[in-house]
């Protein structure tokens, strides 16, 4: 197949691409070098993609409608996983018009692409973070997700419903994965353990909120990458048991279906700082503060719908996942 990858100098992006390559199928990658983070390590990224000789890549912005329409119009896709977004809920506070631009109207721009060329799946990102205010553990799709927490969570509710939408209306069949604290080597300089690990090497203070009373289901990005691409494989199918009347909000008569995509294991985020402290061979210096008000306190996955469905299995304990990306780390920042 000839698959677009949006996002794909991202780190969930990157090793989506690297799978499906490995797999033998065409990936044409698409990213705009958001200086969000440091776009040497996407560009680090791409350069390792590049080795592959079927792979392309060609610098886009998805919201600039016209250069959107005229990369599908250029190519032939098969199906498009859609990865590219505004990252991180911090930000959202700082910056909210940057997750309206990239991940409301640039989202708008890629289904019209889908759309116009018969796009045979669509595969999106979504993110636990649409749970919001929900208690109830393991977070299930069957949940209500209509207390979000961040302009973050809510611009990708907003997604989930607009995939729907041009399933519906389209016959663009659209799976969404809500993806559960991916972690691993090739990270984003803003995620926990990436910061964690900087910071402990720098002797600088780690900052805990909510006193780091936190659960969190991390999950290693190359069984996160795994389920993308199983996922990629099987287009939805509408349900046709499906009913108005009692709407399971994860399905519908449309083609289209919404996963969780975690570990289904959740650890402490103490108990994560210790074991860095043990790989790194150092004591972080802890620094205690209150709850912020887009945090969500704890987070599980049920997975259950995505292994029945796909196989997916996530394999990867968080000890073994953090110790290879501490090697990562060490290796690319050379310390």
């Amino acid at each position: 197949m000839r698959v677009l990858v949006t996002g794909v100098a991202g780190f969930i992006g990157y090793f989506v691409a690297r799978r499906l390559l490995d797999a033998g199928h065409q990936v044409a990658g698409i990213d705009n070098l958001s200086p969000y983070y440091d776009p040497q390590l996407k560009r680090d990224r791409l350069a390792r993609l590049a080795a592959y000789d079927e792979f392309s890549f060609e610098r886009v912005d998805l919201g600039d409608a016209h250069a959107t329409a005229d990369c599908f119009a250029a190519n032939d896709f098969n199906r498009v996983v859609h990865l590219a977004a505004q990252a991180g809920v911090a930000y959202s506070l700082e910056n909210p018009m940057a997750y309206v631009d990239s991940n409301l109207v640039g989202f708008a721009h890629l289904l019209e692409g889908c759309r116009r060329t018969g796009i045979e799946h669509l595969v999106y990102a979504s993110t636990s973070s649409v749970y919001g205010a929900n208690a109830r553990l393991p977070f299930s799709t069957g949940d209500s997700t209509d207390h979000p927490l961040s302009l973050y969570a809510a611009t990708k509710k907003a997604n989930e419903a607009m995939a729907h939408a041009y399933a519906h209306l389209h016959g663009v069949p659209a799976t969404g994965l809500r993806f559960f604290t991916v972690y691993g080597p090739w990270g984003r300089p803003d995620m926990a353990t990436f910061l964690f690990t900087r910071q402990i090497l720098a002797g600088e203070p780690i900052k805990l909120f909510n006193h780091g009373n936190h659960w969190r289901d991390w999950t290693y990005v190359e069984d996160t990458a795994e389920g993308v691409v199983r996922a990629l494989m099987k287009p939805p199918q509408g349900d046709e048991s499906w009913s108005g009347e009692e709407p399971n909000p994860a399905a519908s008569r449309a083609p289209y279906r919404v996963y969780n995509i975690g570990a289904g294991r959740p650890v402490h985020l103490l108990e994560l700082v210790g074991i860095l402290e043990e790989l790194l061979g150092r004591k972080a210096e802890r620094l205690l503060l209150p709850r912020r008000p887009m945090d969500v306190r704890e987070t599980c996955a049920d997975v259950e719908e995505l292994r029945r469905d796909v196989g997916y299995e996530p394999s990867t304990p968080v000890r073994e996942g953090l110790a290879r990306f501490v090697e990562w780390y060490r290796d690319y920042y050379r310390v």
